[in-house]
This record gives structure tokens, C-alpha cells and sequence, in this order.
């Protein structure tokens, strides 16, 4: 009981960041799973099933809010889906330590970037929509879904960060995309995938979906009533942090 409980609050308060930030759930869900003694396969699958309730709770929020173009969130699911399977399969053949390092230095990368332009994300600025330029933003998410597929956590971030650098959203906006579309579908497909391959540790499961759902739902909630700076530092710091941790996971694996 106790261990469940710990479960509860440790990813409630994971997934309210996560569904604020636009990703990095797995900067709290992850490491309390493999703390409580879940091997590496079966803790990441555990933790993508959990992430796709984080996606429908935020979902039914930004649903009653209108915040998608339908047309647009189509993009980044063919774009995406794809480089989500081919991640899933080549997860459980990469070295451990050499995910940790790539996305630790990588995650920390898109905090930095973000703190260092101030003006990044506080207005929509529609651009890359047509022509050559939106295939390469589709190519840039579907090596992201790739990312997604195959490393741990935080990869939510990444898309964030694009949908905000390419296509000129602002933050509030981007994570919306991000909490629907990566939350619901990347996730659930690359949950299926690992799940097939590693299995879940199913007494554990009820609790992840509920605390992630709640968390999915109050986060979105939370972030549409704040402006777009508030949400910005909620970014810079997951992916900060995000990054820190999995640098000191990354050392003692190595």
C-alpha cells in the first residue's frame, strides 16, 4: 500500500508538470519504477502505458477548449507514427548508456536554446505550412518519433520545442498538440510495441493510469489559464532537469 501510494503522488505530480510543460513525465515516473525494482524493458513500457492516460486526460481538456487544427495534428501523426515503431524496435538493441548520454545532452540542449531567446514562443508566428518547408518539418518529426520510440523520456519536449521553433506556435499552443497527439497516439503506439516486446508489470498499471490521467487533465487545465511565459519556464526546467538526471544515471551505468 505504501509503495502504491508513493506510486500515486510521485506520478500525479510528474504528469501535472509534464501536461504544463509538454513533455518529461518520465523525469519522476520512470526512475520511482525501476527504484521499486522493475526492470529496465518492463519499467519503460510500464511508463509509456501510464504516459498515454497523461494524453487522454489533457486531451479531454484542450478538446473542450478547441485548441487543435485537425488538419495540422494529421501531419504530426503521419509524420510521427512511423519513426515511433522504428524506435520501439531498435530500443531494446541500444546500450543503455548511450540513450542516457545522447537524450541527457540533447534534452538539456532544448532548455538551454529556449533560455537563451526570450522572445521564443510568446507569439504565433505561422510559418513553414506549405511547400518544402512543411515536409521538413514533417522529416524533423519523424526523426523525432524515432526519439520517441526509443528513448526513456522527455522526448514530449522535443516536439514542444519544434512545433514552437519551425512552425511559429507559441508555448501554449505547442503543448497542447504535444499533450494530444504525442501523449495519446505516439505514446499509446509505442506502448503497444514495448508491451508486445517486454511485457507491463499489470498490478501497477491501475494506479499510473489514474495519477496520469488526473495529472494530464489538471495540468492542460492549469496551462490554459496561464500566459505563455509561465509556460515557457515550466519547459526550460523539465528539460533542464530532465537532462541533469539522466546525465547522473547516465554516470552510473557507464
Amino acid at each position: 500500500m505504501i509503495e502504491l501510494l508513493a506510486l500515486f503522488f510521485v506520478s500525479l505530480i510528474a504528469n501535472i508538470l509534464s501536461a504544463l510543460a509538454g513533455g518529461g513525465a518520465g523525469l519522476l515516473q520512470l526512475p520511482i519504477l525501476l527504484f521499486l525494482g522493475l526492470a529496465f524493458p518492463v519499467a519503460l513500457a510500464t511508463h509509456k502505458v501510464a504516459s498515454v492516460a497523461l494524453g487522454l486526460g489533457a486531451t479531454i481538456k484542450h478538446l473542450k477548449a478547441g485548441s487543435l487544427n485537425w488538419r495540422f495534428a494529421l501531419l504530426i501523426l503521419a509524420s510521427g507514427l512511423p519513426g515511433v515503431f522504428i524506435g520501439t524496435l531498435l530500443v531494446l538493441h541500444i546500450p543503455e548508456r548511450w540513450t542516457l548520454l545522447i537524450l541527457a545532452l540533447l534534452t538539456s540542449g532544448l532548455g538551454i536554446y529556449s533560455l537563451l531567446s526570450p522572445t521564443l514562443g510568446q507569439a504565433p508566428q505561422s510559418r513553414h505550412r506549405n511547400g518544402l518547408a512543411l515536409w521538413q518539418g514533417a522529416a524533423g518529426l519523424f526523426l523525432i518519433g524515432i526519439l520517441n520510440g526509443s528513448f526513456t523520456s522527455g522526448t514530449g519536449l522535443f516536439v514542444t520545442l519544434w512545433l514552437v521553433h519551425w512552425f511559429g506556435m507559441d508555448y501554449k499552443r505547442a503543448v497542447a498538440y504535444t499533450m494530444v497527439l504525442v501523449g495519446l497516439f505516439w505514446n499509446g503506439a509505442g506502448a503497444i510495441s514495448l508491451a508486445m516486446q517486454a511485457g507491463l508489470y499489470w498490478p501497477w498499471v491501475p494506479v499510473l493510469l489514474i495519477a496520469s490521467a488526473l495529472g494530464g487533465y489538471l495540468g492542460a487545465h492549469w496551462g490554459l489559464k496561464q500566459g505563455n511565459q509561465l509556460i515557457k519556464r515550466c519547459f526550460e526546467c523539465v528539460t533542464i532537469l530532465t537532462g541533469i538526471s539522466l546525465l547522473i544515471k547516465t554516470i552510473k551505468v557507464w
